[in-house]
């Protein structure tokens, strides 16, 4: 099944808004979870999902020639069921459930228990050595789908990524893009006051990759890294994303007391005000879902 007809760049930023208030409220409803890396994804998981970018048929999930994406960055997995809901895998009320006995929509993703996803991960620094499983596999058995890996900066630290961007490099894995969430906090600061990253463009480049920088919040942008990673031939491809942690609710913005943090009803309700929550009719009731 072909990516559907990418939507406008306004539909699109709605989009996100309505990904946002999913998120926000399942967390909120769970009094669990990790908001500030979810809200900073929100521009990227839309891009993908929405933007005529992944190749993916929620009725047929298995789906042998669709593109894979993985959330290595686990704890973020609001956003990605508010994506994959808003896309017709599940109920949009299902997401609601986040982190509830029995749920499917647990606190971090597990493969083999919701409709699309691809990895469990939540344990930091696999998901590209994972994605790099499936873009060898792809090669071995003649497909041509395409994988995308989204990481949190703060795992990069893991030495782990470094050796999947090693083997990348050296295989030519051009059917695989890792998008870096570059936020700049982690569970326990900021990344540069853990452990410097910089500089990363240069490291993943030494490494044989293609690596683009954009503003990890102009869907615009995001979706022409995305179209440049895939035309470009011969090396993976890294988009670092600049990103705001908390991004669309300013006393999150910047707040690293809500990587991990719910929301209070009362916050909650200021939030949803911020993201126009009460405006947001759904995606499906635009069109744009396939």
């Amino acid at each position: 099944m072909p990516a559907t007809a990418s939507p406008s760049i306004e539909q699109l930023e709605s989009i996100a808004r309505t990904l946002r208030t999913h998120a926000l409220r399942a967390i909120a409803a769970a009094n669990s979870g990790h908001p500030g890396g979810s809200l900073s994804a929100a521009e990227i998981v839309t891009a993908l999902y929405f933007g005529g970018v992944l190749h993916h048929d929620p009725k047929n999930p298995e789906w042998p020639d669709r593109d894979r994406f993985i959330l290595s960055k686990g704890h973020g997995v609001p956003i990605l069921y508010a994506a994959l809901a808003e896309r017709g895998y599940f109920p949009v009320e299902e997401v609601m459930t986040l982190r509830q006995v029995n749920s499917r929509m647990q606190g971090h993703p597990v493969q083999g228990m919701t409709p699309g996803i691809e990895a469990s991960t939540g344990s930091l620094g696999q998901g590209l050595s994972i994605g790099i499983g499936h873009a060898i596999a792809g090669r071995l058995n003649g497909k041509h789908f395409r994988t995308y890996v989204v990481l949190g900066d703060g795992e990069c630290q893991e030495g782990q990524v470094w050796e999947a961007a090693m083997c990348a490099g050296n295989y030519e894995l051009d059917t695989l893009c890792a998008i870096i969430d570059y936020n700049r906090y982690q569970l326990d600061g900021a990344v540069e006051d853990i452990q410097s990253l910089e500089p990363m463009r240069d490291k993943f480049a030494a490494f044989k990759w293609n690596v683009l920088e954009t503003d990890g919040h102009d869907v615009q942008a995001v979706l022409e890294a995305l179209q440049a990673a895939q035309e470009h031939r011969g090396r993976p491809t890294c988009i670092i994303a600049h990103t705001v942690k908390g991004k669309g609710v300013s006393f999150m913005e910047h707040n690293n007391e809500f990587h991990g943090k719910a929301p209070t009803s009362e916050q909650l309700q200021v939030a949803l005000a911020q993201l126009h929550g009460s405006q947001e009719s759904g995606v499906r009731a635009q069109g744009v879902s396939g």
